[in-house]
């Protein structure tokens, strides 16, 4: 009851605000169902004057509502299957930029975490260089053998994870009526949306992790001639806490001094795009927050990349997915475009790979008319997660922040070259890991782990056989006289669902009658 009133407390100030800020004003009337159209209405009214000539309504919205709002609102950036491309496009916009907490609270915070006198950890520590939504950065010093040596410190907030925790708590209460009530909201998996934000939430609040992160991608990247990443200094890095080299570069959306130091910015931008797809096939894990402020171009021109809070992985299935959908939009062969995502079971096999493959081609054809700069991988892959919604393709979070970052990553490199060939540079690195992976060499390997698995099936039988005898048995005994539910059981499962049903209306008055009462007071 208690978590209840919480949750509905809190949802009816995001509601107050959203409506304030003239959110609900970017909602089709004839979408929403008749019952609630009343509350569009009651929204209307509440809404303050000039909020409908605000273009970025909803990223105005969340920023009040706090960090764990912005959070969402940047999580549903890589959900345009959920909020719409429009929507999608504007939470593009939002900032994670936060006020810094207060330095002696950052400074406490130190010393909590090493149990030492910030002094004996670091030399010199500097304000907040930069504050978002979970941490903030300080410039710091270090005592080495060859003198004093600059990093950065990461903080994180101070009860920052008690607030996400209530917040998210709300996020998926909502998830949970959503599904009860709508078979679209299944289809979209919003409680798995809900969860799964809370797991990446919960990753970036331990910053041990994100070192972690840091660390398997600087290993992976070790041979790449133009990427690199901070080193970090694990003596001074705990769950609060993460210490990294100090990178002093230059901000790759400095075009001006990138200039003036001589650097060819068309180079700049294939690199970038290179870089992020050989990072998401070679390696199936890569960096999925790319925007201009994470990424620095250092004095020997390789790209240094920052802030690794967000991480994307990929299984070979979803590579090889990756790798042969591109490919065959480059060479045109929509029929095994098409196959792939069956192979994959990412569409059900009722439908037709024909009638697949001809939407397919609906997407790629007009592709190959257009001019180099015109053509646009994220948004191919926007348009194909659109067609495979009319297929009943369930939603793949991880392709999804994929296509997200691909976006930005984009965008990013046109900003360097807006002349940009996509496919002209992409298709080295696809060729490449094609060849690497589905010819000859990648078959004979590939046959080799085939028997590798065979002989650890083979050695796992008696242990499977005897689990199953057991098994057979304990079937056996239950189901002897049949299987049979207790009163006292069905009728608390009846009492269940009535309480639930009851509880689910009740919340919907509640948030109602707020919103009408709000309304009579401004009037």
């Amino acid at each position: 009851m208690i978590s209840f009133l919480t949750h509905s407390f809190r949802l009816a100030r995001a509601g107050f605000v959203f409506a304030r800020e003239g959110v609900f004003s970017l909602v089709d009337p004839q979408a929403v169902p008749p019952t609630l159209r009343a509350g569009l209405y009651l929204a209307h009214l509440i809404e303050r004057p000039g909020a409908h000539g605000i273009t970025n309504r909803l990223s105005a919205a969340l920023t009040q509502l706090g960090p764990t709002y912005v959070k969402l609102g940047q999580f549903l950036a890589t959900r345009p299957d959920i909020v719409g491309i429009s929507l999608a496009r504007d939470l593009e916009t939002l900032q994670d930029k936060m006020p810094p907490f207060p330095q002696a609270q950052a400074q406490e915070a130190v010393e909590k975490a090493f149990g030492q006198p910030l002094g004996k950890i670091f030399a010199t520590f500097g304000p907040a260089v930069a504050a978002a939504s979970i941490a903030q950065v300080h410039r710091a010093e270090i005592e080495t053998p060859e003198g004093r040596q600059a990093v950065a410190v990461k903080v994180l907030r101070p009860g920052i994870e008690r607030r996400f925790k209530t917040d998210q708590d709300a996020f998926l209460y909502v998830a949970r009526l959503a599904e009860d009530f709508s078979a679209e909201a299944q289809r979209l998996r919003l409680i798995e949306t809900a969860a799964t934000l809370r797991r990446s939430v919960a990753l970036e609040m331990d910053l041990r992790l994100e070192a972690a992160a840091l660390s398997e991608m600087a290993e992976n990247t070790r041979d790449d001639p133009d990427f690199r990443v901070p080193t970090i200094d694990w003596e001074r890095t705990a769950k609060d806490v993460l210490t990294l080299e100090w990178i002093e570069g230059t901000h790759l959306s400095d075009h001006e001094t990138l200039r003036a130091k001589g650097f060819d910015l068309p180079q700049l931008g294939r690199a970038v795009i290179q870089t992020f797809l050989r990072h998401a096939l070679r390696d199936g894990f890569f960096h999925a927050d790319m925007h201009p402020g994470n990424l620095f171009v250092d004095d020997a021109g390789r790209l240094v990349a920052v802030d690794f809070g967000i991480m994307g992985r990929l299984g070979l299935k979803e590579r090889r997915f990756l790798a042969e959908i591109l490919y065959g939009f480059i060479t045109r062969n929509y029929r095994r475009t098409a196959e792939i995502h069956f192979e994959a079971g990412y569409v059900p096999a009722h439908h037709s790979v024909e009638s697949f493959a001809q939407a397919i081609r609906a997407i790629g054809e007009p592709i190959h008319n257009r001019t180099a700069e015109e053509i646009s991988m994220a948004r191919l892959l926007m348009l194909l997660f659109e067609v495979t919604g009319l297929f009943d393709m369930r939603t793949r979070t991880e392709l999804l922040l994929l296509q997200k970052t691909m976006v930005v990553v984009e965008g990013v490199a046109r900003s360097l070259d807006p002349k940009l060939d996509m496919w002209t540079t992409a298709e080295p690195v696809v060729r490449e890991w094609i060849e690497r992976h589905l010819g000859p060499a990648g078959r004979i390997e590939g046959a080799v782990e085939g028997v590798s698995e065979i002989g650890r099936f083979v050695s796992g039988v008696p242990v499977l056989l005897a689990r199953g005898a057991t098994l057979v048995e304990q079937l056996d005994a239950i189901t002897r006289n049949g299987l049979v539910l207790a009163p006292e059981t069905v009728e608390a499962i009846g009492r269940a669902e009535a309480n639930r049903n009851r509880w689910t209306v009740r919340a919907l008055w509640a948030i109602a009658g707020l919103l009408a009462y709000l309304a009579y007071l401004i009037r």
